[in-house]
Formats: C-alpha cells, structure tokens, sequence
C-alpha cells in the first residue's frame, strides 16, 4: 500500500480522557499548524528564492494513501498525503521557514496524527448507522488554528493552556453530514519527546450532543461492570 515511506520515528499513542497522546522522538521538528491531506494547487515556484528551489527538487515526491475514504470520489477511493516536497512548499507558501532535511520527519508525524484522528472519528461513529453503507467517509476538512472551540474557551477560563491548533472535519455518514472537531495540545516533553494531545468530538449541535450524552452513558455503565 505504502511506498518509499518512513515510519514516524518510536511513534506511541496513549489514551487519556477521552483523548489521543501521540509521542515522537523528534527534537528538530516543529509542530505542523496544518493538517494537509491533498493539495489541488500547484505552487508558483518562480516565485520562490533559488535556494529554496534547489532544497524541493531534492525531495522526495512519492505520496502515502491514507486510510481515510473520501466521500466525494471512486469507491475504494482514499485520500493521499502530500509527499514531501508539496509539504515544502506548502509551509514555503504560508511563509514559514522549514528546512528540507526536517520534511522526513515532519511529513510521517503529520500522516500519523491525521491518522489518529480518523481512528477517533471510526470509534465516535461506531453503532451509529454508518456500517450500512461501508463506514463514514471524509467530505471535507478545514484548520481553524485562529479560533478557539466552545471547549477550549471554557477550559481557557479555568486556567488551561489553549491547543496550539484546530481542525474541522466533516464525514459523510450515509448521506448525513456529520461535523467534528479537533483540538490539538502540546505535551509535556520528556527528553527528545514531543507529545500532542489530540481532543477529537463531534461538534456541539444537535446531533453531536446526543452523541456526547449517548456516549457518556455507555462509559459509565462499562466502568460499573468492570
């Protein structure tokens, strides 16, 4: 399925509180504001320094299919991460100053977290209807790293760090739109380890409220019974 890929280097995932840790030994790479599943623009790389140039053409250009249904295409169709020289220039293109030695590790930690966060979206959307017509797909992905959730704002008044970033997915679930955010938090970093902690829920409307209630319910009763 996978080709040319490197693994995210001792990537571990923890449970905590309804929430996802991720861990990675890499002490060089900055945290990625943006979850970039595919790009349709191409960039205009004329515009870009000849060094920065010169730093792309060396990377790789080989792209990893997620696990991630798109709900807008071929059946069996999935969303494809961006190899890791669309990385480049996309971080060249928000202005920010990556280096192209650093887009190894980068790219693996970001195919990683988004995969995460789909695992959490499949363990929201269990015994919910979607199996019916082979599990929810993604439409739609946006980040909102500029405004704060409803939940990140209430914690903020209790004296909590606020997430570093935001995303909102939205899923198709046979034919129901169903929206969910992320939150992204920073760990506590132990050594040459960085931790994020990922707050994946639906979002608080209607539909998403059930969800949360429903769910509640049913982690109550099992912490009873065991």
């Amino acid at each position: 399925m996978f080709e040319n890929q490197q693994p995210c280097k001792k990537a571990d995932f923890k449970e905590k509180k309804g929430s996802s840790t991720l861990s990675t030994d890499s002490n060089d790479s900055p945290c990625t504001r943006d979850a970039i599943i595919e790009k349709d623009e191409v960039s205009n790389t004329s515009k870009q320094p000849s060094y920065c140039k010169d730093q792309a053409e060396k990377l790789s250009t080989q792209r990893e299919r997620s696990s991630i249904p798109k709900a807008h295409g071929k059946d069996g169709e999935h969303w494809i991460y961006p190899s890791e020289r669309m990385f480049f220039q996309a971080m060249r293109r928000k202005n920010w100053n990556p280096q192209a030695e650093q887009m190894q590790i980068i790219v693996p930690i970001h195919n990683a977290v988004n995969e995460r966060v789909w695992h959490e979206i499949l363990k929201w959307e269990s015994g919910w209807g979607s199996e019916s017509c082979g599990g929810p797909k993604l439409i739609q992905f946006e980040g909102k790293s500029s405004q704060l959730s409803p939940k990140a704002r209430w914690l903020g008044f209790w004296g909590y760090k606020p997430p570093f970033d935001r995303h909102d997915w939205k899923i198709d679930r046979c034919g129901k739109e169903v929206d969910y955010i992320i939150d992204f938090y920073s760990g506590k970093e132990k050594g040459d380890m960085l931790s994020f902690y990922l707050d994946v829920r639906p979002k608080f409307d209607m539909n998403g409220a059930w969800m949360r209630l429903s769910r509640g319910f049913r982690d109550l009763f099992s912490k009873e019974k065991t």
